[in-house]
C-alpha cells in the first residue's frame, strides 16, 4: 500500500492509504542505518509504502519504502546535536508565528527560520499575532518589522487568534494546500489553529507569568484534514533553531536580499564581512539592507547560533 503520514510519535506511525483508511505502522530497523542522519527517518507528511502484518491479534503496518520529498524542513536534535529532526515533508506552505512579547520572537530566530526555509524550497509566510493586546510601542514595532520582511518579498499579516482578526487571510492562503504552524511555545499556534478548525479541539495552555514562556501543548507533529481541503501540520514549540547542511558561501543566498547583490560584489566568493567592493556592505551603509537581517546573517556565517536564545536585547 501507499499513503501518507499523519501523526509520528518516535516509534509508531499514524498513515492513511490512498482510500482514506488510516493504519498504525512502524518502520523496519534497516531505516535507521542506511545513511539517514535524522533522529526520525519517517516524518509527518511523508509519502510512504508500507505492508500489512499480523502483531498478535492486531493488523498493523510495516513501512518499507519512504517516496522523494519535495521539500522538507528540519532543526537540530536537541540531545543529539550531529543529527537532525525532520519536523515535516512535502509542506505547501508555513505560516511562522510571530510575537514581539510575551513570548518575544527575535529577528535573529527569524531570519534563522526564514533562511532554513529558504534552504528546503518551503514557502514561509510571516503572522504576527496577538495584534489585539499590543500597546502603541509594540504596534509601531510590529509594523516596522513587518514592512522590513514584506520589502524583502514576504508575505506579512497581523492577526489575532483570539478575536480572529484577519484569520480569514489565512485560511484564504490555506486553501488546497499542506500547511504547518510553528514558532515558539505560548505564541498562539493551537489558539489559531482551533480558531481555523474548530472541530480539532486543540489544547492550549496559558503564558507562565514567572517566565514568560509559553507551557508545551504539543508533544508530537500531527497532520488534520480540513473540510475546505486545507491540511494542518501542527508540530510543538520551537526553542531554537540550528542551522543544517549549509556551507558559509552559501547562507547569503538564502537572504533574498543579500542573494540579489551578489553578482554585483567585485568577488565571486564574497562572503560580505571585510572583503572590498561588496555590494551587500555597501547596500548595508546606504539603509537598503537592514542592519538586522545583516546581523543574522554574520552572526550564523561565523558560528555564533545561539546567540537568539539568550534573551538578546535589540538595539534601538
Amino acid at each position: 500500500m501507499q499513503g501518507t503520514v499523519y501523526k509520528s510519535t518516535g516509534s509508531w506511525y499514524r498513515v492513511k492509504n490512498t482510500e482514506g483508511v488510516f493504519y498504525d505502522c512502524r518502520i523496519k530497523g534497516r531505516f535507521r542505518i542506511e545513511g539517514i542522519k535524522s533522529t526520525n527517518p519517517v516524518a509527518v507528511g511523508d509519502t510512504v509504502r508500507f505492508n500489512l502484518v499480523e502483531d498478535g491479534d492486531v493488523t498493523v503496518g510495516q513501512i518499507y519504502e519512504i517516496m522523494d520529498r519535495r521539500n522538507y524542513l528540519v532543526r537540530k536534535s536537541v540531545k543529539l546535536s550531529k543529527q537532525v529532526h525532520i519536523i515535516a515533508a512535502n509542506v505547501d506552505l508555513v505560516f511562522l508565528l510571530v510575537t514581539l512579547e510575551n513570548p518575544r520572537t527575535y529577528p535573529e530566530f527569524i531570519d534563522r527560520f526564514l533562511a532554513t526555509a529558504e534552504a528546503y524550497r518551503v514557502p514561509c509566510v510571516l503572522l504576527f499575532n496577538k495584534v489585539d493586546a499590543m500597546d502603541e510601542h509594540l504596534k509601531d514595532e510590529t509594523k516596522y518589522m513587518a514592512a522590513l520582511y514584506r520589502d524583502i518579498g514576504y508575505t506579512c499579516i497581523g492577526i489575532s487568534a483570539t478575536t480572529g482578526r484577519n484569520v480569514d487571510q489565512v485560511i484564504d492562503l490555506m486553501s488546497g494546500k499542506t500547511c504547518m504552524f510553528v514558532g515558539h511555545s505560548g505564541i498562539g499556534k493551537s489558539t489559531l489553529i482551533n480558531r481555523i478548525a474548530p472541530d480539532l479541539e486543540l489544547k492550549t495552555a496559558q503564558i507562565s507569568e514567572q517566565h514568560k514562556q509559553g507551557q508545551h501543548t504539543t508533544t508530537f507533529a500531527e497532520m488534520y484534514d480540513l473540510p475546505s481541503g486545507a491540511r494542518i501540520i501542527d508540530t510543538p514549540g520551537i526553542k531554537g533553531f540550528g542551522l543544517v547542511d549549509m556551507e558559509k558561501d552559501e547562507i547569503g543566498d538564502y537572504f533574498p536580499e543579500l542573494f540579489a547583490l551578489k553578482s554585483e560584489c567585485r568577488f565571486n566568493n564574497c562572503l560580505h564581512l571585510d572583503e572590498p567592493g561588496c555590494a551587500v556592505k555597501e547596500a548595508l551603509e546606504e539603509g537598503t539592507v537592514a542592519l538586522s537581517r545583516y546581523r543574522s546573517y554574520v552572526q550564523m556565517i561565523t558560528g555564533e547560533q545561539d546567540v537568539y536564545r539568550t534573551g538578546l536585547k535589540e538595539d534601538v
